[in-house]
């Protein structure tokens, strides 16, 4: 008979979930792995059989796993919302809405910054660049690098409410920063296709084509709405 108090046995479940959550996050557990059986799993958290038994109903309510009769429990092909906390989940909306609010301004700045930024603020728009690009190298933080970019083009437009508008929000403002444990939150392949439209935006406005800066920053922030509009399904 289970005798362990409810609330330690939630306990040592949600251990169970956030330890199997973070194989898969990091490739431990890929696509189509068995898990271990439940003997396996009792001995490995050394829980009892009811705490393994809902830890793997609550994966499976989130879709990150999926039984096959006669073979057992495996890792599905699964919505990366499954993945995040519910502090992150909770905050899809807002971070919605700001990425809304960047296209309305950082559009305008990029277009405003190509036809009058000099020569040093160019050159600071190219060297944050670089900094993040060293960041993604590294595999270091990127977020701070990356708000830094976005700070040097408003600067370029030389319109201090372009500034006051991002300093409003700070690094906050760049949207991965509020999904920590999003799997390819800070992955290579998704940096290098930030860091891919940021130089887009950067050659239009070294080129001082206020269009195609325009249109760059457009396409760079509306990849990202897309993005976070995915987690909200």
């Amino acid at each position: 008979m289970e005798t362990m108090p409810t609330r330690r046995r939630e306990r040592l479940a949600q251990a169970v979930i956030d330890e199997l959550k973070r194989q898969i996050q990091t490739g431990a557990l890929s696509i189509g792995d068995r898990l271990p059986t439940e003997p396996q799993l009792e001995a490995q958290f050394d829980v009892s059989r009811t705490v393994v038994r809902e830890a793997i109903a609550d994966l499976r309510a989130a879709g990150l796993v999926t039984p096959i009769q006669g073979k057992g429990m495996f890792v599905t092909d699964s919505p990366a919302s499954a993945l995040l906390t519910p502090t992150e989940v909770q905050s899809i909306p807002q971070t919605l809405e700001m990425i809304e609010f960047r296209i309305a301004v950082e559009t305008e700045a990029a277009a405003i910054a190509a036809y009058r930024r000099s020569a040093q603020q160019e050159a600071d728009i190219r060297l944050a660049n670089q900094t993040l690009a060293a960041r993604i190298a590294a595999r270091e933080a990127t977020i701070d690098a990356d708000f830094a970019f976005h700070e040097a083009i408003a600067r370029a437009a030389n319109n201090r409410h372009f500034i006051d508008a991002l300093h409003r929000f700070g690094s906050r403002s760049i949207p991965r920063s509020q999904f920590p444990t999003l799997p390819d939150a800070e992955g290579s392949d998704y940096l290098t296709k930030v860091l891919n439209e940021h130089e887009a935006i950067l050659e239009a406005i070294s080129d001082q084509d206020p269009e195609a800066a325009r249109a760059a920053m457009r396409d760079h922030l509306t990849s990202s709405q897309k993005r976070y509009r995915r987690l909200a399904r």
